[in-house]
């Protein structure tokens, strides 16, 4: 058997090579080989979240593995059909839901099949999108691609012991020509999510951060909520929509520093979608069947990373252009003869 060889040493070297390279093994059916995985990171090899991306999308897939084990380095993927399924899933520890369902979305949605999944671990940990960012951010920008989602929160999770849970729906989806262009309006949603610490030390970081955006002319809705988890913590998130451009910056409560870190100058610069965000989009427009357009204010290890693995896998084209507020990528997307 032929396998496709991908170095995951390459650019960020860390989950978001695998994440991706999965995703598009099962998409286009490719078999893949990934080497060197996390081999820059403090602990290299697989962690439980990987361990449990990949098991969730070997099952969708009908897939084989070699490797796919806690620590291992290397991993070989051999796609099967993708069906429709209801799954229960438990990761077991903190490790990231949002992460994960990077990873399964596009699968299920642009192989046109159903997926209902139920999975517990963290919503909003370090290093990770939160939840609400997934909920309220990277859902707008998929559904604009032509990508179907929903998912309901159960219960949040943070670290260390985890044990959040959602209950996510995927529906079959055609990937569509977007075109992202300058922000247009002053108007910012603010959600704040928080368990187990003082209401007045939470209210008091979300005036702090309301104010700068008030002062930067924005105008803020803001919404606090106290919603139960086994361990404390608190989740903010401040996110701009309009027809132009999807803005979002999500941040955790440092117990450390009793803060949120937010950069709020950052989020008012970015004129039309996040650089988070702008990873995201590759895959699912690595498979359209047209050009899918977005500036970014700077070309992040990640999104360097995701163009990287998408070409090589599905064939795709980009370009990346300086603009006066930084940079324009354009994707020319490879419409896959295997998704049927």
């Amino acid at each position: 058997m032929n396998f496709l060889k991908i170095n995951g040493g390459h650019g960020e070297g860390g989950g978001q090579i695998i994440r991706s390279a999965i995703a598009l093994s099962c998409i286009t059916k490719k078999p893949i080989h990934i080497e060197n995985i996390r081999k820059n990171r403090k602990v290299s090899g697989l962690r439980p979240q990987h361990l449990t991306a990949i098991t969730v999308l070997q099952k969708i897939a009908n897939a084989k593995t070699i490797g796919a084990e806690i620590g291992s380095t290397e991993l070989k993927f051999i796609p099967g059909e993708i069906e429709n399924l209801d799954l229960i899933e438990d990761i077991g520890t903190a490790g990231s839901i949002p992460l994960i369902l990077q990873a399964i979305i596009p699968v299920v949605a642009i192989s046109k099949k159903h997926l209902d999944l139920k999975i517990k671990g963290g919503t909003d940990v370090l290093w990770s999108p939160t939840i609400d960012y997934t909920q309220h951010v990277l859902k707008e920008a998929y559904s604009r691609m032509g990508i179907n989602f929903s998912f309901e929160l159960i219960r949040r999770g943070y670290y260390p012991k985890g044990n959040g849970e959602i209950q996510l729906k995927i529906c079959p989806s055609d990937i569509k020509s977007t075109i992202f262009s300058k922000r247009k309006i002053k108007y910012v949603k603010l959600i704040c999510s928080f368990s187990k610490l003082p209401s007045e030390k939470i209210e008091s970081k979300v005036s702090e951060i309301t104010k700068k955006l008030t002062d930067a002319n924005y105008e803020v809705d803001a919404e606090i909520k106290y919603e139960e988890a086994i361990d404390s913590g608190a989740t903010l998130l401040i996110y701009s929509i309009d027809d132009f451009s999807i803005v979002g910056m999500d941040a955790l409560y440092n117990n450390k520093t009793c803060e949120f870190d937010l950069d709020v100058d950052s989020f008012t610069k970015s004129s039309s979608i996040d650089d988070n965000l702008a990873d995201m989009l590759v895959v699912p427009a690595s498979l359209s069947n047209e050009k899918i357009i977005f500036p970014v204010s700077k070309i992040t290890k990640h999104l360097e990373t995701n163009l990287f693995v998408t070409s090589k896998i599905t064939g795709c084209k980009y370009g990346i252009g300086k603009i006066d507020s930084g940079f324009e990528v354009i994707i020319e997307g490879v419409s896959n003869s295997s998704i049927k």
